[in-house]
C-alpha cells in the first residue's frame, strides 16, 4: 500500500489505517498498566466500584484486566489455592466468582498493587 499525497501532505491508504485501528484493546491496558501504577490503581478501583454498584458484569472484565497486567492467572491460581482455569471462568463476562474467591482475588491485587480498599457512601443523585 502506498501513499496518497494530499494539499496537506501524505495521507495512508485505507488498508494501512485500518490495519492500525485494528489493536488488541486488552494488549493496550496491560502496557499502560505495567508503565502507570496509578492507571492500574485507578482499574481496580473502578472495578471494585462497578461490583459494589450492581455491575458485576463490567467488574469481572476489568478485574480480568488487572489480573493478566500484573499477576497473571498462573500466579494468582498458585496464591489463592484456585486452578487458574477457574479463575478465568470467574472473571470471565458469564463468571460467577463467590464473596469468597472475590475476596482472594481482590487481596492478591491490593497486595500487589500496593493499596488499600476502603469504601464509602455517596448520596445517589
Amino acid at each position: 500500500m502506498g501513499r496518497i499525497q494530499g494539499v496537506q501532505g501524505s495521507f495512508e491508504t485505507r488498508a494501512e489505517v485500518m490495519m492500525a485501528l485494528t489493536r488488541d484493546s486488552r494488549q493496550t491496558v496491560v502496557e499502560r498498566v505495567r508503565r502507570d501504577p496509578a492507571f492500574a490503581r485507578a482499574l481496580l478501583d473502578e472495578a471494585v466500584t462497578h461490583f459494589l454498584n450492581g455491575e458485576p458484569d463490567t467488574a469481572r472484565v476489568i478485574l480480568r484486566d488487572v489480573v493478566n497486567a500484573t499477576v497473571g492467572f498462573e500466579r494468582l491460581a498458585a496464591t489463592t489455592g484456585k486452578p487458574a482455569k477457574s479463575l478465568h471462568r470467574m472473571l470471565s463476562t458469564s463468571g460467577n466468582p463467590s464473596m469468597d474467591n472475590l475476596s482472594l482475588i481482590l487481596g492478591v491485587l491490593r497486595k500487589r498493587l500496593r493499596v488499600k480498599l476502603a469504601g464509602r457512601t455517596v448520596k445517589a443523585a
